[in-house]
């Protein structure tokens, strides 16, 4: 996709950190875009920074776990704007805890909104850009974590590692198509995604502080961590290249290529392994 200007934007996550920086690179082109989130006071502060004048714009309150929620807000889309052409299931939250301490309404809260709030955008959209025909792109928000497995964040991970492997089924699937898929993963950016227990919904237990407790186990370094990232705006700028690169991985922090070469290396050797069995020759 190369041309922007007058085309539609959906974002979910939109009030804030990636999904907020999104939607700026998305104005400055020229697009008109609608804003998702769970936070309605966001989601106006949201605007309101973007310039409440501004007629690209529009915001709808959504509940990516929630499929019916996600049906709505692809359906307000369309009525406001028409075609849609950009969709970006960015919207994410963050659990974790040692295997065996997780509290098990944690692994359903990020997997309902970090893995099944991708698989709901796609199938609420898919079907309207195939209709239009026009060029179209989706970005599914991953991680790192989505490619590198990191203890304490087993939930995290699940989630992100299906929506790395969502992304690749669905580029497959659209190859010959004129709508390109991608999968952002970034490294730490200046979000609030360890505070994402804020917005924890009531059948997942509420609202909770300490969430995302990442490698360290400690919340205070998490948190350190995600503020010295980098900035969204960064984020956002690359997401744009990518699109218009019809570039299948998004990545933002080229030194964490060294978690991904470990674990590479630690396949190869397993496969150098497998190829010397003695169980696998029948020797065994």
């Amino acid at each position: 996709m190369k041309d922007f200007a007058g085309k539609t934007a959906f974002i979910t996550g939109g009030a804030s950190g990636i999904g907020y920086s999104m939607a700026q690179a998305f104005l400055r082109e020229g697009m008109n875009v609608m804003l998702s989130d769970i936070e309605e006071d966001a989601l106006g502060k949201a605007v309101d920074r973007l310039g409440a004048t501004n007629a690209q714009v529009r915001t709808v309150v959504c509940d990516v776990a929630v499929r019916e929620a996600v049906n709505e807000a692809a359906a307000r889309t369309i009525e406001e704007f028409g075609n849609v052409h950009i969709v970006c299931n960015n919207a994410g939250v963050g659990a974790g805890g040692p295997f065996g301490e997780i509290d098990p309404a944690d692994w359903d809260w990020t997997i309902a909104v970090d893995q099944w709030g991708v698989v709901y955008g796609i199938e609420a959209f898919l079907p309207h850009m195939k209709a239009h025909g026009e060029d179209g792109h989706i970005i599914n928000t991953a991680s790192m974590a989505g490619m590198v497995g990191l203890p304490n964040m087993s939930p995290y991970c699940a989630a992100k590692f299906a929506v790395v492997a969502m992304t690749e089924t669905l580029h497959s699937e659209l190859a010959e198509t004129n709508i390109g898929v991608s999968v952002l993963c970034p490294g730490f950016v200046r979000t609030r995604i360890h505070e994402s227990g804020r917005t924890r919904q009531s059948k997942y237990g509420g609202p909770r502080e300490r969430m995302l407790e990442g490698p360290d186990s400690e919340e205070g370094d998490v948190a350190s961590l995600v503020n010295s990232g980098i900035d969204p705006d960064a984020v956002a700028g690359r997401v744009l290249e990518c699109i218009r690169d019809d570039e299948l991985y998004i990545f933002t922090h080229p030194d964490t290529w060294e978690w991904l070469s470990e674990r590479f290396g630690r396949i190869e050797s397993a496969f150098k392994s497998a190829a010397v069995s003695p169980a696998l020759r029948g020797e065994g």
